[in-house]
């Protein structure tokens, strides 16, 4: 069979741990059921990309400095120079490839601060060029959310209607895009892809009796709220804290996670606020790290996204520090709706309130969660499954990572 050449494309290697597990999760659908397709990148940390999953990477941006602070004269220089030389760069690389793909992520939303002309530019130009030069591009699981800022949401819906495939990881991302204009008539939702990634091997090694996985993030609101974006994150930090101490006066361990790079002040304020034994921090590098930690622990109260898709994924009873419709379609997913928390206003007598009620439920949820956990696998067999009729048309069917030959 003659190699197909496919790009994968997105914020990759650059330190967020959801973003690589979703790469993860399409590498081995496409090892799988087209092991004749020739992989490379366009993404944030080609260098990580590279040594980690072993493909040839790119780097998505020609100017290094494109997510810092444009102060001075050159630095406003080289950013404008570099959106016109990106335009370039990204056809090129487009029309290298039969099919491009985006795997997962939040690339149609801005519940985190984000800035119209950096990836959302970056994702206009990967679908415009991929019309232009015929390359199928596929935004395959990703997530959605009504948009204020209307440059940003103007790429988002034009980047989306270029796409010769869409599917979302939830139902109000798919109401998101139909809302912005986009025909989402023929798309279809699916579970996150990280819920296609192996559980750890069984049986994990459990953390002491008691063990409360805490996930923890740099949070400061959205992209509309950047004028009280510090007052958001001291709140934040000031509830989880306290709930951290509350655990701990309780003789409770307290194992604090991460899902990115930039969450390990939080981890370290933390540390120093409380200053317990009882307290520490992990070191995970990836999801499947993650995944470990939170299976050896008897409950996890966690804020990333796809903190708690590790969380629920190895079935360990979670509760939400919601901080986007996301968050609760995920958990409402899971059986687990009636345990979120608004992340905005972390109330830590009301947290601690809910986490007793969900450490009672725990056996009955455990339960629950190896029951949807099964119907994830189900629903993501059958988006492989259309992911290859709608890029791979001509290749004779492969089995799908969780199909049998």
């Amino acid at each position: 069979m003659s190699a197909v050449r496919v790009g994968v494309f997105g914020l990759l290697g650059s330190g967020n741990l959801g973003n690589d597990g979703s790469l993860e999760a399409v590498l081995g659908y496409l090892r799988a059921a087209h092991p004749e397709a020739v992989v490379d990148a366009l993404c944030g940390g080609p260098e990580a990309v590279t040594a980690r999953y072993g493909i040839p990477a790119t780097r998505l941006h020609w100017y290094r400095g494109e997510y810092r602070t444009a102060s001075r004269a050159g630095a406003v220089a080289g950013k404008g120079l570099g959106k016109l030389v990106d335009a370039v760069r990204t056809a090129a690389w487009v029309r290298r490839h039969d099919v491009v793909i985006v795997p997962g992520m939040g690339v149609l939303e801005a519940t985190l601060p984000l800035r119209p002309w950096g990836f959302p530019y970056a994702l206009f130009l990967l679908c415009a060029s991929g019309r232009l030069a015929r390359t199928r591009v596929a935004l395959v699981g990703v997530g959605a959310a009504p948009i204020g800022n209307r440059a940003t949401r103007t790429l988002v819906r034009w980047s989306a209607r270029l796409a010769a495939y869409r599917s979302y990881r939830d139902e109000p991302s798919r109401d998101a895009l139909r809302a912005m204009g986009v025909d989402t008539a023929r798309d279809e939702v699916h579970p996150d892809l990280a819920f296609a990634l192996p559980a750890p091997p069984s049986p994990v090694p459990a953390g002491p009796p008691g063990t409360v996985c805490v996930g923890v993030m740099a949070f400061h609101g959205g992209d509309d709220d950047r004028a009280r974006a510090e007052e958001i994150h001291r709140r934040y930090l000031d509830g989880t804290t306290r709930f951290v101490r509350a655990l701990v006066a309780d003789g409770r361990r307290v194992r604090l996670v991460t899902g990115d790079a930039c969450d390990a002040p939080v981890v370290a304020a933390i540390l120093d606020a409380v200053d317990s034994p009882l307290v520490s921090a992990a070191d995970a590098t990836s999801l499947a790290g993650l995944m470990e930690e939170m299976a050896a622990a008897d409950t996890v109260v966690a804020t990333r996204y796809h903190n708690l898709v590790c969380a629920l994924k190895v079935g360990t009873p979670t509760l939400a520090l919601s901080y986007a419709a996301k968050s609760d379609a995920l958990m409402a997913r899971m059986g687990l709706a009636a345990y979120c928390h608004p992340a905005r206003e972390v109330d830590a007598d009301r947290l601690l309130d809910q986490f007793l009620e969900l450490e009672k439920r725990a056996a009955e949820l455990r339960r629950t969660l190896t029951g949807r956990n099964a119907d994830a696998a189900r629903l993501l067999d059958r988006q492989f499954t259309a992911l290859t009729a709608a890029l791979f048309p001509a290749a004779d069917h492969a089995p799908t990572p969780r199909e049998t030959p």
